[in-house]
């Protein structure tokens, strides 16, 4: 379906893959079902807005895979490839959503927007909010460029990196808990208060080429485990993450990066067999620090774990997917070449204070002015 209001002088693909923004009742519970134009039906269009869909797949984010965010990614290049689309909104579900807009930015080298939204009501309730979070995605896609991958929420703009959901069923779903957000969206107005912070995009990987989410295990990719450590915790699930395989370990530990000598001792044994072993914590917001030994930090970095900054388990994990899929790329068994990239992914760049970041306050229609 293609949508216009007053002339189309902004060109934008709405991305279907499901959610709760698709979601209608199937008798025991909500399941994503609804199509692309369904979704667009129900939001108004920003005045100057073309909007085509693309029905791309209609899942449940808890269901999303590897191989479906490659599809996505492959499809985001594809449409951006076309010189006269000005931006992509994907409409998504929002348990995994962080993580496919985080693999998206990290791989987004493109100045045109590409913003995700979704819904925490489902699809065609009376007091749903997807209709205004599609209308103000469409709109910060229309308005902003060179921010990279967005997420568009309850009338907030947040930078892909850093966004996690942090309420289950409440509207105001996602933030970043280590950070301001990135702008505010409402009233025609857009207005962007800081620039994110991003690491030099990665290629397309090769493997987006051949994912498709329709053939579970059609590509080999490669298995990244999480695994959290707590009181009582043990070695045990991360050698037998090892042991089924896994290339990449994101452990999850506890404070600013600590858990025990004998958990280093199963870091080293994995890291001095190829894995790439990043460390995050459970705390929900603060950086990582190397500050205690005994099975701390410092031991843990010691024994070739990267720290993971202020990224939590499900991005961090993202992180070495990514990483893992650029060293296939390059024919892999190189250790010391995806330590290096995957450091540079974590690291990203330094973060500015807010009051002196860059970009300031801009509405939509100064924006648009300037594009």
């Amino acid at each position: 379906m293609k949508r216009t209001n007053d002339g189309g002088a902004r060109r934008i693909v709405v991305i279907s893959t499901g959610g709760t923004i698709a979601s209608r009742w199937q008798g025991t519970g909500y399941a994503a079902d609804a199509s692309g134009d369904d979704v667009l039906a129900t939001a108004p269009l920003p005045e100057g807005v073309t909007v085509e869909v693309v029905d791309l797949f209609n899942v449940n984010s808890s269901r999303m895979t590897a191989a479906h965010q490659l599809a996505l990614l492959r499809t985001v290049h594809e449409t951006l490839a076309d010189p006269g689309v000005d931006g992509i909104v994907i409409t998504h579900g929002t348990d995994t959503l962080e993580e496919t807009a985080f693999f998206l930015d990290l791989h987004h080298t493109d100045a045109r927007p590409v913003v995700l939204t979704g819904a925490q009501r489902p699809f065609g309730t009376g007091d749903g909010d997807g209709p205004g979070n599609l209308y103000d995605a469409l709109q910060v896609a229309s308005s902003v460029s060179d921010l990279g991958v967005l997420v568009v929420f309850d009338g907030r703009v947040h930078a892909a990196r850093g966004t996690v959901k942090t309420q289950t069923l409440a509207a105001d779903a996602f933030s970043d808990p280590s950070a301001d957000r990135l702008g505010r969206v409402g009233f025609s107005r857009v207005d962007i208060e800081r620039q994110p912070e991003r690491p030099t995009p990665l290629p397309l990987p090769a493997a987006a080429d051949k994912a498709d989410p329709d053939l579970p295990g059609a590509v080999a990719l490669p298995r990244v485990a999480i695994v959290a450590h707590h009181s009582d915790g043990d070695p045990f699930l991360l050698n037998a993450a090892v042991d089924a395989g896994a290339r990449g370990i994101v452990l999850v530990a506890t404070g600013a990066g600590n858990a025990t000598p004998e958990i280093v001792s199963a870091v080293a044994d994995a890291v001095a067999q190829g894995v790439l072993v990043a460390v995050t914590t459970r705390v929900p917001a603060g950086p990582l620090a190397e500050i205690y030994t005994g099975g701390g930090a410092v031991d843990l970095v010691a024994a070739g774990a990267l720290l993971t900054g202020t990224l939590r388990a499900a991005q961090a994990r993202i992180a070495v997917l990514a990483t893992l899929l650029a060293e296939d790329g390059h024919g892999a068994g190189d250790p010391a070449r995806g330590t290096a990239l995957l450091r540079r992914l974590l690291d990203g760049p330094v973060r500015a204070e807010p009051g002196l970041a860059t970009g300031g306050s801009r509405s939509a229609s100064a924006v648009a002015a300037r594009a």
